[in-house]
């Protein structure tokens, strides 16, 4: 089902790429998640909700659009924070669920990580994830720490 996503993707040249977790998963030892975020290009965003509502169960909400492939578990949520628009054209092409698809630079995955570890509006759970996945990534990469503000290196360092 969500191959079929990625495939009317594809099929209409649909620039996007993988962020969030699943993104994470990519560069450090991957967590389970049901959770698959991605940003798309901001000049295809109107037509690809047209596009996904006509096959999925999309709702809007203020910063992302939420997309139901039918008989999966999988949540798609396409972020629409303009900050996170530049990712797009620095993606690579990565292995993400077992698809190849475009996958957002580390530093990029990062920076959408610190902004939602910075998120007071998110529940508390979810950013002590962000701040987890902050942390594999720094593990696995120590130039990142570099790139992480101090307030968040505290919190995630003893």
């Amino acid at each position: 089902m969500t191959e079929n996503l990625f495939e009317l993707f594809e099929e209409k040249g649909i620039r996007y790429c993988v962020v969030g977790g699943q993104a994470v998963n990519h560069y450090v030892e991957p967590l389970v998640s049901l959770d698959l975020d991605l940003v798309v290009a901001t000049d295809q965003l109107e037509a690809v909700e047209a596009l996904l509502a006509e096959r999925f169960d999309v709702r809007r909400f203020p910063h992302s659009l939420n997309v139901t492939p039918p008989a999966s578990d999988l949540r798609i949520q396409i972020q629409t924070d303009p900050r996170y628009n530049v990712f797009v054209d620095r993606a690579e092409r990565g292995n993400v669920l077992g698809i190849t698809m475009p996958v957002a630079s580390v530093r990029d995955v990062l920076q959408g990580k610190v902004w939602a570890a910075q998120d007071p509006s998110r529940r508390p759970s979810k950013r002590r994830k962000d701040l987890l996945d902050i942390e594999r990534l720094v593990e696995v990469d120590p130039s990142l720490r570099e790139s992480v503000p101090l307030e968040i290196l505290q919190r995630i360092e003893p």
